[in-house]
């Protein structure tokens, strides 16, 4: 068999569609790209393992080496869905266009493994002294629970890991966490004539806007991290819809909102500080109000900043590590060991039509993996 060269491997990646999606008519296996990543990575020396996570759903862990300790490079399998019409180009084929890669996974982040791969067969193996495992994860996009199967399950005990979400090749320390709930008042519709005729769902949520509003303040004022560009937890009120006409009383509405946790804020606590913001307007309105989350909530991280790990590989990547506001796998890899989100494209083409990769990424990110595999793993 003649192994395939970096962009063919690329290629593989991008056209082999691993969509998840809490949509159902958008969700799909990530068994084929599973099933390409196993066969390179054994025929590169790997012993592969693969884990079924769900129905459709499966982990990929490799390791090359043997011995305690080494090194983690982590990736995610899966890719969102795609605006149909949006895109310029085909999102399942790789195009190559004004010194970019083109398609759906090219920076978030399939194509992260085209990278590891080019990186070990650009690695002398003889004097290696630790292992280098290699983890393709499943539906990150929408549960995680693909890095929470593998952090459960695991028997691995590296040493460090590096997560491949595009960061620009500037080291991440530190992101916030994620938390998203709905909130759904249950009034009693009625001739808009009468008010008496029945509860005005619209009136009510305006009553758990303004307590949500205050927990706002409240969380501003009682939570800091200097770390962040943003020191507080954030708390949005992102959607609501309620009621039907202009004149009927107005019998149901809902509210979603997310709340953006600080590292260290514990996911119950907050959890507790949300229901008693609206204990009051709860008792006043008894069987009314419920709130129930809209996917499981994502915690933060954080490597501390002056961890040995995290100046090592700012070194190594020329740039000083910060923070960021959006979410990855780091939260559940970081209890194993201390973990770092890097990897090559920008944050800013994530979720985008015509998201790509530019070129100028690509030496560079061969170049740092092939020094941090030097470095953790020789």
């Amino acid at each position: 068999m003649k192994f395939p060269k970096f962009k063919e491997i690329y290629s593989e990646l991008i056209s082999t569609s691993s969509i998840s999606s809490s949509d159902t008519r958008w969700d799909e296996g990530n068994q084929e790209v599973i099933t390409k990543l196993a066969n390179w990575l054994n025929h590169l020396g790997f012993e592969v393992r693969v884990d079924d996570v769900a129905p459709g759903k499966q982990n990929l862990i490799a390791r090359k080496g043997e011995g305690e300790g080494g090194l983690l490079l982590s990736g995610h399998s899966d890719t969102v869905p795609f605006d149909q019409g949006r895109w310029d180009y085909d999102p399942h084929v790789l195009t190559e266009d004004d010194q970019r890669f083109y398609g759906l996974g090219t920076a978030d982040m399939k194509g992260f493994f085209a990278f590891i791969i080019e990186a070990v067969r650009n690695t002398e193996w003889q004097k290696q002294q630790k292992p280098l495992y290699i983890l393709a994860t499943c539906d990150e996009e929408t549960t995680m629970a693909g890095a929470q199967h593998f952090t459960s399950h695991t028997p691995y005990q590296p040493d460090y890991c590096i997560i491949g979400e595009p960061t620009s090749l500037i080291p991440v320390y530190a992101h916030k966490g994620h938390v998203a709930n709905a909130i759904r008042v249950t009034g009693k519709s009625g001739h808009s004539s009468n008010p008496a005729f029945g509860v005005n769902a619209i009136e009510v949520m305006h009553e758990v806007l303004f307590e949500m509003m205050k927990l706002r303040d409240r969380l501003i004022k009682n939570y800091h991290h200097p770390g962040f560009e943003i020191p507080s937890p954030t708390l949005n009120l992102g959607h609501i819809h309620g009621g039907d006409s202009a004149n009927r009383i107005c019998g149901c509405c809902e509210l979603h909102y997310d709340v953006r946790p600080l590292p260290g804020m514990s996911l119950e606590g907050l959890e507790q500080l949300l229901h008693e913001a609206l204990h009051e307007v709860q008792a006043k309105w008894p069987g009314r109000i419920e709130m129930h989350p809209l996917h499981d909530s994502i915690p933060g991280y954080e490597c501390k900043k002056d961890h040995p790990f995290v100046t090592e590989v700012s070194q190594l990547a020329g740039h000083e590590a910060h923070s960021v506001n959006y979410c990855t796998e780091a939260p559940y890899l970081q209890q194993l060991c201390p973990t770092l989100v890097l990897g090559p494209g920008s944050i800013e083409q994530a979720h985008q039509p015509n998201e790509f990769l530019a070129f100028e990424y690509i030496d560079p990110t061969i170049r740092l993996l092939s020094k941090a595999i030097q470095k953790y793993c020789f």
